[in-house]
């Protein structure tokens, strides 16, 4: 009884996590550490103007999806399922990333959605052949743009990417090796778009 008990409040920590924790609370806090960090306010207007094409675009079309009985829910499980929906996310932050630009954008706010849409790019190839994780991969890469901007000692925020993978293993969402690659890649991608854009 004790172990079934134990185990519920592990799966309910599991899900608080996994949705407290989901792609848009990253991307909400990336575009506005990051665009403060670039002009205060300013960059903030800018990184909201860029999340509205990596996330609240992309969270419309999933909530679309949920609403016409096309996936179960936002984190949609079933990989035809999130290569339509990532590849759409994909065509909104490129868009994002366009205007941006030629609205004359901070450069690490250009640099900073241009790594999403790489991160993005990156966990969409290898989605048609294995469910890699894109809470681990984006989780990864923000953390790592966001230390890249205030310093190393935010790398310190690694074991929230560590607390996210848990959490998808433990609700059965992927597997440790799909936690784990999504997390390296992610990061890779984000990383190393950022570093050279910025």
């Amino acid at each position: 009884m004790t172990t079934t008990i134990s185990r519920s409040g592990a799966s309910r920590a599991a899900r608080l996590v996994t949705d407290g924790l989901d792609p848009k609370t990253w991307i909400i806090a990336d575009t506005v550490l990051i665009g403060w960090h670039a002009g205060r306010l300013t960059g903030v207007a800018w990184g909201l103007l860029g999340c509205l094409f990596a996330a609240g675009i992309p969270l419309a079309f999933i909530k679309y999806g949920i609403h016409r009985g096309s996936w179960a829910d936002r984190h949609v499980g079933q990989r035809p399922q999130r290569i339509l929906v990532m590849a759409f996310a994909g065509t909104s932050v490129a868009t994002g990333t366009l205007l941006l630009w030629l609205f004359g954008a901070p450069r690490p706010m250009i640099a900073l959605i241009a790594a999403m849409l790489a991160t993005l790019a990156a966990l969409l190839a290898v989605t048609p052949a294995w469910k890699i994780s894109v809470h681990a991969g984006v989780s990864s890469g923000s953390v790592a743009m966001i230390a890249m901007t205030y310093g190393p000692r935010l790398l310190l925020a690694y074991p929230l990417v560590a607390l996210v993978g848990w959490s998808r293993v433990r609700l059965r969402d992927h597997t440790p090796a799909q936690v784990l690659a999504g997390a390296v890649l992610g990061g890779a991608a984000a990383a190393g778009t950022f570093a050279v854009l910025r």
